[in-house]
């Protein structure tokens, strides 16, 4: 039996691209995931949203996410030495990171696990594809998965 307390209410997307930001938010449209999903532009703000600073400080504390996906290419902060952080902070680390880029290097998919990713998946190029790859990360993630309570 799963404990739908334990379930990624909140997903965090990191992503640089307009209009894959687009292309995933319909996606997660289509899929029907039972969450509140929200988008930051780059590493740098990822790790403020996560942080609460800046424009997520107080009074703007955003709810911490069950999940994030993280692309890895970006401005500021790319994805890689955001997952660092992530991983390198007591109260952070606990939060499942699934890396959704574009890349297929396998230095990127060693460097990811060995980082701490909960998963590596490459975005596929046509949207029906993309469909089908959040479709069964929904199913894992919001059926599946058993998370531990959030602290």
């Amino acid at each position: 039996m799963t404990n739908d307390a334990n379930k990624p209410n909140v997903i965090v997307l990191a992503e640089d691209d307009a209009d894959d930001r687009l292309l995933l938010k319909d996606a997660v449209s289509e899929c029907h995931w039972p969450s509140d999903l929200r988008f930051v532009a780059d590493g740098q703000e990822l790790l403020d949203y996560l942080l609460h600073r800046g424009k997520y400080g107080p009074p703007n504390v955003p709810p911490r996410p069950g999940l994030i996906l993280l692309d890895l290419n970006m401005p500021k902060k790319d994805g890689r030495d955001a997952l660092r952080e992530i991983k390198s902070d007591a109260d952070l680390r606990r939060i499942p990171v699934v890396v959704l880029t574009t890349s297929q290097a396998e230095a990127d998919v060693e460097a990811m696990y060995g980082l701490g990713a909960s998963s590596f998946i490459p975005k596929p190029v046509r949207f029906e594809g993309l469909v089908n790859v959040l479709r069964v990360l929904g199913q894992y993630w919001f059926q599946t998965v058993t998370l531990p309570a959030a602290k």
